[in-house]
C-alpha cells in the first residue's frame, strides 16, 4: 500500500478502493479495473500464467500498446517488491486512510 498508495489517490482511487485491493471483495471495481487486478495477480504468481480466455478479455478493453504498458508497470512493481525481500525492507506506514474514510 505504502507509496503507492499516494499515486492511486493521485489517480482518483478512494480509500475504499485500496483497502479493498488487499481483500477478496472487488465489488467497488468497474470490469475494466476488475480485469488489471486479474492481470496483476496472474503475472505476479509463480508460475506467471494469462490465460486465452483473460488475454483476450483484456484485449477487448485495451489496445496492444496499452497492454504493453499495463504489463511493464505490474512487472516493475513486482521486481520492487521482490527485490525488496532481498533487504527484509518494510513497509515505511506512508499510507494513511483519510480522516473522511476512518470516520465512516
Amino acid at each position: 500500500m505504502d507509496i503507492n498508495s499516494a499515486v492511486g489517490r493521485k489517480a482518483g482511487l478512494t480509500d475504499a478502493k485500496l483497502a479493498a485491493v488487499r481483500g477478496d471483495d472487488l465489488t467497488s471495481f468497474s470490469e475494466t479495473e476488475h480485469l488489471v487486478i486479474q492481470l496483476a495477480d496472474a503475472m505476479t504468481a509463480t508460475p506467471a500464467n494469462i490465460s486465452d480466455e483473460l488475454y483476450a478479455n483484456l484485449r477487448s478493453q485495451f489496445s496492444e500498446e496499452q497492454l504493453l504498458e499495463l504489463a511493464a508497470q505490474i512487472a516493475f512493481e513486482n521486481y520492487r517488491a521482490r527485490l525488496n525481500r532481498l533487504y527484509n525492507a518494510e513497509s515505511d506506514q506512508l499510507y494513511a486512510a483519510s480522516s473522511s474514510a476512518a470516520s465512516t
